[in-house]
């Protein structure tokens, strides 16, 4: 039995046709499904693109609606100023004329007092010149000393400069350095000639040459300076009065206490006390201080005062006067020192003397 020879033309024509035509219908499936797919992916990013866009749109619209207003507003606030400037450009011509107008009606007013002025000037000099021996009499008539000072300082009127015996006590401490307890410890430890050129104590000076230039003629007079003694300034003078009639004991008591640097503490029942031995004791006292005692009648165990410490040294040292002697008080100003001048001035009360603290551009 022979076999029957197998050729691909045995198949079946259209079973071969239907194999191939469902693998293509299969790959076209399978092709268009991932198409599709990438299709929707693609519509849904450019739909979410286009949403985004229209918010943008919407924004700025409205952004551009706000600008315009802006814009608007700006233009009629523009005029607004345009029209104020030219207000103001007319104001300004409108007073240019009537200052222009003025100043010729002005001009023969101007020369007019010019000439008066200067004709015042010529007779203010021939009155100066006329007056000036007069005056230099006068002066030399009631000074026992000439004060060259700026301007007019006789204003201290409430000071009470009269007596036969008058003694001057200038507080030489170290609070008269300065105004201030800072400065005070920052300046007394400077040289002598440092201490000497400080600013209180050139006023204080100051003070003291013009109360010595303003004692009254034919007195005796006495100069002590102070701090934990008490002594007179011109050396070998001390217990003893001098006379405002001489001229060397006016100008050395003077020399004499500038040459004195302030240090130590300051003590003013040894200032009383000196006051008190002078023979014949003194009828009038001029005190120049800053605040109450550091110390009393002996040396402190502290280092340091309290404010009632400092008043009771001072209710210690007036016992000392007794109230039998004016007290003339000139207080100068020093920080943290409150019960000063009320103290001071009771002192003025009790001893029917006076009290002042005066300006700082005295004397």
């Amino acid at each position: 039995m022979s076999r029957r020879k197998v050729t691909p033309f045995s198949l079946s024509f259209l079973d071969i046709m239907f194999c191939g035509f469902g693998a293509v219908v299969l790959l076209v499936l399978i092709l268009n499904h991932d198409t599709v797919k990438s299709r929707e992916q693609t519509f849904t990013d450019l739909r979410a693109e286009a949403v985004r866009l229209e918010k943008e749109v919407l924004i700025g619209e409205e952004d551009l609606v706000e600008a315009r207003n802006s814009l608007a507003a700006t233009e009629q606030e523009i005029v607004l100023m345009q029209g104020q400037a030219d207000r103001v450009i007319e104001t300004t011509r409108e007073l240019e004329i009537e200052i222009a107008r003025m100043s010729n009606e002005t001009l023969a007013s101007k020369e007019h007092i010019n000439q008066l002025s200067t004709d015042l000037k010529s007779l203010d000099m021939v009155q100066k010149r006329l007056g000036a021996a007069v005056e230099a009499d006068r002066d030399a008539g009631e000074r026992v000393r000439e004060f060259k000072g700026e301007g007019d300082r006789q204003y201290l009127t409430g000071l009470k400069m009269g007596g036969k015996r008058i003694l001057i006590l200038v507080d030489a401490s170290a609070s008269m350095l300065d105004e201030t307890i800072v400065n005070i410890i920052r300046r007394r430890n400077l040289d002598a000639a440092s201490r000497i050129n400080s600013p209180k104590w050139q006023r204080t000076l100051k003070t003291s040459d013009w109360l010595v230039s303003n004692l009254p003629v034919d007195t005796k007079f006495q100069l002590y300076s102070f701090n934990t003694r008490a002594k007179a300034t011109l050396s070998g003078t001390d217990g003893n009065w001098l006379e405002t009639s001489k001229r060397t004991d006016i100008d050395g008591a003077i020399s004499a206490l500038r040459q004195i640097a302030p240090e130590g503490g300051t003590s003013l029942y040894h200032a009383f006390t000196a006051a008190k031995e002078l023979s014949p004791p003194p009828d009038n006292i001029l005190l120049i201080t800053d605040g109450l005692p550091t110390r009393g009648r002996s040396k402190p165990t502290s280092t340091t005062v309290s404010a009632d410490k400092r008043l009771d040294h001072f209710e210690q040292a007036a016992k000392v006067l007794n109230g039998k002697i004016p007290v003339n008080t000139i207080l100068l100003p020093m920080e943290g020192d409150a019960w000063a001048a009320a103290a001071f001035w009771a002192l003025a009360i009790n001893s029917e003397g006076s009290f002042m603290t005066p300006s700082r551009d005295w004397p």
